[in-house]
């Protein structure tokens, strides 16, 4: 098996349990981690053999515009709709951090990380 990173996508969208975080939004960065086999794809240079990083990309801005309370709510969307939409991932490892939490003292940034296998 090898892997796809897709590495620090920010976007800026309007998750939170606070009203507030709806309405001003935050900062975010993703990384995701696809597990596939792209053996053919590097022996050919065929697309058609491998996953569409930029496919996957669209799908997490997808998600990420849909406002959620919970920022693991939103990672499990993500990687449920990564590995049902992508048939040749087998695995998803997903990091999602918000910037700048709404808490007291200096936070700079509050994760959770979630795997998918097929």
């Amino acid at each position: 098996m090898s892997k796809i990173l897709i590495e620090n996508i920010k976007i800026y969208a309007y998750h939170g349990c606070l009203k507030e975080e709806n309405v001003i939004g935050s900062d975010y960065l993703i990384d995701v981690e696809l597990e596939l086999d792209y053996s053919k794809a590097s022996a050919t240079d065929d697309l058609n053999y491998t996953v569409n990083y930029a496919e996957v990309n669209n799908v997490i801005h997808e998600e990420m515009a849909i406002i959620s309370c919970l920022i693991e709510h939103v990672a499990q969307r993500i990687i449920t709709r990564i590995i049902n939409e992508f048939e040749l991932i087998t695995e998803v490892n997903l990091k999602l951090s918000k910037l700048n939490p709404p808490m007291s003292g200096d936070v700079e940034k509050v994760s959770v990380l979630m795997s998918k296998k097929r």
